[in-house]
């Protein structure tokens, strides 16, 4: 049974979707015969196209809040899951803000396209769902959208855990105990922390804390970009020890008893 990830885009927050330095596309996780987008942004589907990863065949889209550089593709994606709209199937699950709205929030996927998918699920951290063999929990966030969510996905190969964009707490690290990887978004770097972001120093924490495999970079803000994730990611590996890199556009990971960088 083959577990891999396919990064469809590292990039993240307003100007990098703006000028797509980096592409927006999320996170494609396929474990075995599931297969899960997380945080389809701008051009996803291009992407995916781009990259051979076949948007009909998704089971599960999934997005962790209501900010248009993690759900703009989520709607024609989810027109692809369903046959154009013909076939009522796969499953949609995000955070209150996506799929109910919230304070200043409208719903961030339409009411027409809710209904296309078989299962639409608003989770609040804590939750779980099931779906086949692979279970999904919500986890934790601080950010500037207070409804947003972070997920832990146990696969046949181990805990994958996607932290979304949020501030540094404390209380993260136990969110995703146990996780063989961790894929975190640093918008900033070194020296350059911003509200509800974090950067290389704050990463480094919680990489330490988790202690994963493998921990990987992503959703980089155009100052990290500036200041060259490579060298970001290199010095959270010599702050902890622990094997971090940072993703580039259609990278894709294989994770069997060993994990290896395609």
């Amino acid at each position: 049974m083959v577990t891999s990830l396919t990064f469809l885009g590292s990039g993240g927050g307003r100007f990098t979707t703006i000028y797509q330095v980096r592409a927006t596309g999320g996170v494609y996780l396929e474990d075995g015969r599931v297969r899960v987008h997380i945080d389809p942004g701008p051009g996803a589907l291009v992407q995916m196209h781009r990259f051979n990863v076949n948007p009909t065949k998704t089971d599960i889209i999934a997005v962790s809040h209501a900010h248009t550089d993690h759900y703009t593709d989520a709607e024609v994606l989810i027109e692809a899951i369903t046959n154009g709209g013909t076939k009522k199937k796969g499953a949609l699950i995000g955070s209150k803000s996506v799929i109910e709205g919230y304070d200043e929030f409208d719903p961030a996927i339409s009411r027409y396209h809710r209904g296309l998918v078989d299962k639409v699920l608003s989770f609040t951290p804590g939750e779980s769902f099931e779906y086949k063999h692979l279970r999904i929990k919500a986890t934790k966030s601080f950010h500037n959208d207070p409804t947003t969510i972070g997920f832990r996905f146990e696969t046949t190969k181990g805990v994958i855990s996607y932290m979304a964009d949020t501030d540094y707490d404390d209380s993260l690290a136990e969110e995703h105990e146990g996780a063989r990887i961790l894929i975190l978004p640093v918008t900033r770097p070194l020296g350059a922390k911003i509200p509800y972001h974090l950067s290389t120093k704050e990463a480094a924490k919680i990489i330490a804390a988790v202690k994963p495999e493998l921990a990987i970079l992503t959703h980089f803000g155009l100052k990290m970009i500036e200041e060259n994730p490579d060298f970001q990611a290199d010095w959270i590996w010599k702050e902890t020890g622990i094997r971090t890199i940072a993703a580039d556009d259609g990278m894709v990971v294989e994770i069997g008893k060993k994990i290896e960088i395609i």
